[in-house]
């Protein structure tokens, strides 16, 4: 039995040598080491020696194994290391060669203009605050003077979750949230820029999700002029010293009187083309004075304080700016309208 299992390490030994990889070296451990193997056969057949040869076999054998299983382990990683300096060798990269041009992004044409429109109202003392873009019932219509009756109220022009929650249609709760946290003790001067969301159809001048800043000034004896200087001092930083502005009369539920707000054409300077309908002003921007019972249910006393407050959309003010042409372009992602604004 102990030359059996000698001449048996000698044999796996050798088998072991000759392996080439590692499926040659798996046949070997299985050949010597599996359960139907040898070694195992031997360890088995333990049951017919005599007491006396037992412990003489049983300690021959475990050594017998445990040298192949030395020699196996030992040839596994020479082949494993063969094997990966083969793959290096062949997968080598030349660093030699030229790298492939990394093209540098930029920030979005409409994150520049809110940029630029926040700046331009710090500038004059305001401060920038954000909101929920899903809002209760209450702060988007109900605050903002907008009964539970009013048109823009309809399921055809909101994106409702809930009967009471829904997509914010515009950034004015930001300012009813706003004048709701100061309870009437003090002024509020912001803007607040943000997505907005209503039930349109998209074409080249309208779409179901676009951006507005909308601006807020509560104080005592705040006026219409007030709102005009601000709005004027906006327009000309914005489009150009040479830009004039005027107000018409229209109709907001938040404030009263309410104006929309046109400025002078930039390619005819007020003398009328087809870019201002022959009209020579171009409508930009809506606002007025803040309504009594808006901020009434703010908190603030309307005998005591006025306000003012006003809307714009970035999409139409890049559109006049570059003169872009349909407002999907700002959403499409199309690389080569992006880069005409920014390297990209």
């Amino acid at each position: 039995m102990q030359e059996k299992l000698q001449a048996l390490q000698t044999e796996a030994l050798e088998h072991v040598e000759q392996a080439k990889t590692l499926a040659d070296l798996q046949n070997v451990r299985v050949s010597y080491l599996g359960k139907k193997g040898p070694i195992t056969e031997v360890l088995r057949g333990m049951g017919k020696l005599s007491p006396e040869e037992r412990p003489v076999i049983g300690e021959l054998a475990n050594k017998v194994r445990e040298a192949i299983t030395e020699a196996l382990d030992t040839k596994k990683q020479n082949l494993e290391e063969a094997a990966l300096n083969e793959q290096l060798k062949s997968e080598t990269i030349d660093v030699t060669l030229p790298g492939r041009p990394v093209q540098v992004g930029g920030s979005h044409l409409l994150t520049d203009i809110v940029t630029e429109i926040e700046d331009l109202f710090i500038g004059m003392g305001f401060e920038v605050r954000e909101g929920p873009e899903v809002e209760t019932d209450y702060y988007n219509f109900e605050a903002l003077n907008l009964p539970k009756d009013h048109p823009a109220r309809d399921m055809q022009d909101s994106f409702y979750i809930t009967e009471e929650l829904l997509l914010r249609t515009h950034t004015s709760p930001v300012q009813a949230r706003t004048m709701g946290e100061y309870k009437g003790n003090k002024p509020v001067k912001m803007i607040c820029p943000g997505k907005v969301y209503r039930r349109d159809t998209d074409d080249a001048t309208h779409s179901h999700q676009f951006t507005q800043v909308e601006g807020l000034y509560v104080d005592k004896d705040v006026r219409m002029s007030d709102l005009k200087g601000v709005l004027n001092q906006f327009a000309k930083q914005f489009f150009g010293e040479e830009r004039e502005i005027r107000l018409r009369p229209s109709f907001f539920p938040f404030t009263e009187p309410s104006v929309e707000m046109d400025i002078s054409c930039k390619v005819c300077h007020g003398e009328g083309c087809s870019v201002c309908k022959k009209t020579g002003w171009i409508e930009i921007l809506g606002g007025g004075m803040v309504h009594p019972d808006v901020l009434e249910m703010a908190g603030y006393d309307p005998e005591v304080y006025s306000g003012f407050a006003f809307g714009m959309g970035p999409e139409r003010i890049a559109m006049l700016k570059y003169g872009v042409d349909d407002i999907r372009h700002f959403y499409t992602n199309d690389v080569r309208f992006l880069k005409q604004y920014h390297q990209v």
